[in-house]
């Protein structure tokens, strides 16, 4: 069985995504409007810690707390993520010292400031947001059911700065914790006295994380562009390393550690502060070498030029030795040393001052003078000798300061350019992460611990301690039974002092490694509801079935029942939602139509089936199954375009010639009752054997009167007129950034995977996806024209410019010839080294390069036109195209409902949206969030399903060719999989290896040991490009394999 999702090629170049939880974002304008005239400083560095500590901190400092000790004993993550950011916990820090020396009535006592006002929340108005739907419920924690325990408000962030996720249809409350006053906490009293699975009251001092900054601190900072807000990345593999991307598209912006972090989770939309830029990390390499190019620029202007009078002046001075130390004429009358300006220097004025005497020190000179200050000169004379000269470096200093810079080899201030930024988050606009994770249960870590352990399977998630009353039956007694037992655990909480989250344990999934398991908890984790439609969804379907189109209904709309309108589409696929149909006028001309099923006209604005389809946002593609936007009533019978029954679509109507010049346009509601479903498989056949005699049996049932060379005709016409097409907007500078993808087909019984193919875009993809791509933009024209501030575009920001920049320094350093300074001259690059792929030099080489021009790339984004006020800023980079949206998909994409419905009401044929900017921008957030969480599960899913492939029939050899080289292992693309992995040198039988760093790229040479089929030493030089075999086999962890370098024969 394969499934394969229809794809734009707008969707090829938008490669990662962020999570989402269904909260309203409030941007940055709108926390700018709520700026208070006080100009407060939120410009606060982390405090540093002082040098001197008292005895007793000195005797604690190596004792490990019971916390510690027993946190130690978990050893299956990372190390690192147990320890505690500050390793003297019970020390007084410069935070500390300044809220202790607040006046008692702003501090407050902590007992008070942890209570809650349950009347109203602070900050913004955490009301229901517009289409909500109850929220699968996750279970409830029995630390809510005991007496005296915490019941966090939903309206209200969590206790002690914790971290709580509103419900999906919840706005979140925009106020933060402990922002009423910094240093206070929020909470209720029993939280003063909780014992942290383990962690001893003792250590309540314990403050690991910063408070947030207060609701209008942070919008002062925002508008004076003191403070950054964006979406947060960790990085997978160190979850210490977490990014923002930097507006001005420079180096990221660098969030080291996980105090800097903040309680910040995955793609949580989080405001933060550059730390003092003496912290910032200079960018080694990049600077060097633009000294290096800026010396070679000047050198020659530079050999033949005389010193400047200032340049002279300051030698005169740095040459003069103090002689004289007792004269004091030379103070003023209040005993300060007299002025020297410049100009008076310059005129001589000074040569002779009674107050100093100087002349030339020369080298012989300076043993007597070491000599007389031995002899007896007193020390009130060498203090005074010592202050004047250090008054004489400032005269210089001041006088000359770009001669003193070049003198201590400061020729200029590093341009900003050079540094990567490091900041820290100061609040949390939006917890876009679903706080739900998949993971093992471990015992609690002491005796009697009210908590038991939870570990995620994903490091970038913090340990969670779950009560032990809601563990299951039996694990205290027997925690080695629940070993390989996969949970659903959520985060509540996470307390400001304290390394690890409290929450409850959800549900126990299955056997980690299996399929079903591994899936809903992948589906949990990033907030995909997967869920049955409730009633209230299905009833605002038709009730009566089988359904029919009224007569009104037909009339109302223009008939295409009686011309030849087909569809292409996967083999498997069952929401056929576009069809297309070819009628040849003569003379080179064609009428070409594009047929949209018009699921609009079934889903109406704010009813309950709205709203839903509203919250999911987009179908969701697995391997195995898809979890649909829409009930499949409406997916797969009332809207899927299915062959020889009457439709309703909205269809795009083009007159144009064979070259794809567009002479005439039509657009409007219509009918159609397609003669034909064709898979891909069948275009291609026709588009390669065009004189073939096809028989009834080679092609799928056509009816409505149409025959098999009707079908032939037409689709030979339209791939020669989407050839034309797509040769002028290559022409135009669109790129496109393939990469190889899997598909696999699956055992019907065990639904294990039993083989798997490389996807290929045929010809009779490029076809379909050339006139989607003309209908989405010729939608995106329409619906601008007619409502400028409220249509629904979607835009593709130009790359990174940084990560541009370094690539094509990185290719120039090898001998390549890349450009990045448009998405055209990225194309001809590309082209440029792209060889066939039974070249494995250059086809891999292609590969790689793909893969490096992907990573500058951003996501492309839905955006409502009122919320940019830059036209230019619409256009969409890899199409380059000044306006583009989706209208061809509305059965899996919310968005293209939208559309649907702004381009009736454009025409008069459908009502008037009551959607106003503002819904429309939340809606379009809402759509990015879930259409990147959609591709990030679709992705874990086929790298889930090739692990089970490995695991199944491995081990498989393969070849590959090296990424990146580092100093202890390598990065490899396995081409014919596209996947990259990481291989040890460890993991290696090498006597040795030697890392050498050449410019952006480095070189490894590694020396094998001798074995019983090489009795002699072998050395292998690895470098970008190398090719190499690889041997993938399953890895200790489920769901992991590990690739090792086989052995050059």
């Amino acid at each position: 069985m394969e499934t394969t999702a229809k794809t734009t090629q707008d969707d090829k170049v938008s490669l990662e995504t962020t999570k989402e939880d269904g909260h309203k974002k409030q941007s940055s304008s709108e926390l700018g409007q709520q700026a208070t005239t006080t100009d407060k400083n939120v410009n606060q560095n982390n405090a540093e810690e002082t040098d001197s500590r008292n005895s007793a901190t000195r005797r604690n400092k190596n004792k490990k707390s019971k916390h510690t000790k027993a946190t130690d004993a978990l050893t299956d993550r990372p190390e690192e993520s147990t320890k505690d950011p500050d390793p003297y916990p019970h020390r007084e820090t410069k935070q500390d010292a300044a809220y202790k020396a607040r006046p008692r009535s702003s501090r407050g006592k902590r007992k008070n400031a942890m209570q809650f006002d349950s009347q109203k929340p602070s900050g913004a108005d955490a009301t229901k947001s517009q289409g909500a739907t109850p929220k699968k419920d996750f279970g409830g924690s029995s630390r809510d059911k005991k007496k005296g325990s915490r019941t966090p408000n939903k309206h209200h962030p969590s206790v002690n700065g914790g971290d709580t996720t509103p419900t999906k249809g919840e706005h979140q409350s925009q106020s933060t914790p402990r922002s009423a006053s910094r240093g206070q906490c929020q909470g209720n009293p029993t939280s003063k006295s909780r014992n942290y699975g383990g962690t001893p009251n003792k250590n309540k001092n314990f403050k690991p994380f910063e408070d947030y900054l207060s609701l209008e601190e942070v919008s002062d900072g925002l508008k004076r562009k003191r403070l950054l807000q964006g979406a947060i990345r960790i990085n997978p593999r160190n979850f210490e390393e977490s990014y923002l991307a930097a507006q001005d598209g420079g180096a990221d912006i660098f969030l080291n550690g996980l105090t800097a972090r903040n309680r910040a989770l995955e793609g949580d939309v989080v405001v933060v502060e550059f730390l003092h830029k003496s912290k910032w990390k200079l960018m080694e390499d990049d600077y060097q070498r633009y000294k290096q190019m800026g010396q070679k620029e000047s050198k020659s202007k530079s050999t033949s030029k005389p010193k400047t009078e200032e340049a002279v002046l300051a030698k005169q001075l740095k040459d003069l030795k103090i002689e004289s130390l007792q004269d004091k004429s030379a103070m003023n009358p209040t005993g300060e040393a007299a002025e020297i300006t410049k100009d008076e220097l310059a005129l001589g004025k000074h040569d002779k001052a009674d107050c100093l005497t100087f002349e030339k020190s020369s080298q012989s000179e300076r043993p007597e003078t070491e000599n007389q200050a031995s002899k007896g000169l007193d020390t009130k004379s060498q203090d005074e000798g010592g202050s004047l000269q250090e008054e004489t470096d400032s005269i210089v200093k001041r006088l000359f300061p770009e001669e003193d810079k070049k003198e201590q080899g400061m020729d200029e201030e590093i341009p900003e350019r050079f540094y990567q930024r490091l900041a820290k988050v100061v609040y949390i606009v939006e917890r876009s992460h679903s706080r739900a994770c998949s993971g093992k249960l471990r015992p609690p870590p002491m005796k009697n611990a009210p908590n038991a352990v939870f570990s995620p399977s994903d490091y970038r998630v913090p340990r969670i301690y779950i009560p032990v009353s809601e563990c299951p039956e039996g694990f205290l007694e027997r925690p080695g039974d629940f070993e390989s037992t996969l949970f659903i655990a959520r985060i509540d909480e996470w307390p400001y002092n304290s390394p690890f989250a409290l929450g409850h344990l959800h549900r126990s999934l299955g056997e980690a490694g299996e399929i079903e398991p591994e899936t809903e908890g992948m589906l949990m984790e990033h907030g995909v509801d997967y869920s049955d439609f409730s009633d209230e969804v299905i009833a605002c379907l038709p009730k009566n079935l089988p359904w029919t189109i009224p007569q009104d209904e037909i009339a109302k709309r223009r008939s295409f029942r009686d011309e030849c309108v087909f569809t292409i589409d996967p083999a498997t696929a069952r929401d056929l939602d576009d069809a297309l149909s070819c009628v040849a006028l003569g003379d080179g001309e064609y009428e070409v139509g594009v047929h949209i099923a018009d699921v609009s006209f079934f889903v109406d604005e704010n009813n309950a089936l709205d709203e839903v389809a509203g919250l999911r946002a987009t179908s969701v593609y697995l391997v195995q199954k898809v979890i649909p936007m829409l009930p499949r009533l409406l997916c797969e019978h009332l809207c899927s375009l299915n062959p020889n029954e009457d439709k309703l679509t909205f269809s795009f109507l083009w007159r144009l010639t064979e070259n794809g010049e567009i002479l005439d346009e039509w657009c409007g509601r219509s009918v159609i009752r397609s003669c034909v479903k064709m898979s891909y498989a069948h275009a291609q056949g026709i588009i390669t054997e065009p004189e073939r005699v096809w028989t009834p049996e080679e092609m799928p049932t056509i009816t409505n009167g149409f025959t098999i060379p009707d079908i032939v005709e037409r689709v030979l016409n339209l791939n020669k007129i989407a050839q034309n097409m797509r040769k002028k907007r290559s022409d135009d500078g669109a790129l496109r950034l393939d990469q190889v993808k899997l598909l696999f087909t699956l055992d019907k019984e065990s639904g294990l995977p039993s083989g798997y193919n490389v996807y290929q875009q045929k010809e009779s993809n490029k076809l379909v996806e050339e006139f989607m791509l003309l209908a989405n933009m010729a939608a995106a024209h329409r619906i601008y024209n007619a409502y400028k501030d409220t249509a629904l575009l979607r835009r593709h920001p130009p790359p990174k410019t940084k990560m541009i920049d370094d690539l094509i320094l990185m290719c120039s350093e090898i001998g390549l010839k890349v450009d990045g300074s448009s998405s055209k001259s990225i194309q001809e690059s590309l082209n440029r080294y792209i060889g066939p792929v039974g070249d494995k030099a250059s086809w891999g080489k292609g590969q790689i390069l793909t893969v490096f021009y992907s990573k500058p790339m951003q996501r492309a984004k839905y955006f409502c036109t009122g919320s940019i006020e830059v036209e230019d800023h619409f256009r969409h980079y890899a199409l380059n195209v000044p306006f583009y949206t989706h209208f061809t998909s509305p059965i899996r994409r919310y968005a293209d409902i939208i559309v649907h419905r702004q381009l009736a009401a454009s025409l008069g044929v459908g009502p008037a949206s009551q959607r106003d900017e503002v819904t429309i921008q939340d809606q379009a957030v809402r759509c990015n969030e879930r259409k990147d969480a959609a591709k990030k599960v679709s992705d874990m899913s086929g790298e889930m399903f090739f692990a089970i492939f490995v695991r199944e029939c491995g081990p498989l050899k393969q070849d590959a060719m090296v990424m990146h080289v580092l100093d202890r292992a390598i990065d490899v693309l396995v081409m014919e999989l596209g996947v990259v992995k990481r291989v040890y040198c460890n993991a290696l039988p090498l006597k040795s290896f030697k890392f050498e760093k050449q410019g952006k790229q480095g070189l490894m040479k590694i020396v094998w040991e001798p074995d019983h089929m090489h009795p002699e030493e072998e050395t292998q030089t690895l470098q970008l490009f190398s090719l190499v075999k690889v041997e993938l086999k399953a890895g200790k962890e489920p769901l992991k394999f590990d690739a090792n370098l086989i052995r050059p024969e």
